[in-house]
């Protein structure tokens, strides 16, 4: 199962590449990108792999951020949960409790 799901995304890395030199030999014309402060000539194949990687970053960014949150979350939960567990210890080894 591994070695199907481990050649299935080499797979997919080999049809993105592909797309990817496609693209590029499709579009050599250079474009020029006005950053207020600058002036930048790329091909048209750089400034879109580099817009997409910039959404990658931002993307993982936004994702490690969703993560940090649920581990702190997770960390506050456990150590509520070992008070309560403690506090029903302590309210159980009462004598007199109400089980009688």
């Amino acid at each position: 199962m591994k070695l199907v799901r481990n050649l299935i995304y080499f797979l997919l890395l080999v049809a993105a590449l592909l797309a990817a030199t496609a693209f590029a030999a499709l579009n050599p014309v250079p474009i020029t990108l006005d950053l207020a402060f600058t002036t930048i000539e790329l091909q048209t194949s750089l400034a879109m792999t580099l817009a997409f990687a910039a959404g990658w970053l931002f993307g993982v960014l936004c994702a490690g951020l969703v993560l940090l949150r649920s581990v702190s979350e997770r960390r506050r939960l456990r150590k509520a949960t070992v008070v309560a567990e403690a506090e029903v210890r302590a309210l159980r080894s009462l004598p007199g409790s109400a089980t009688d």
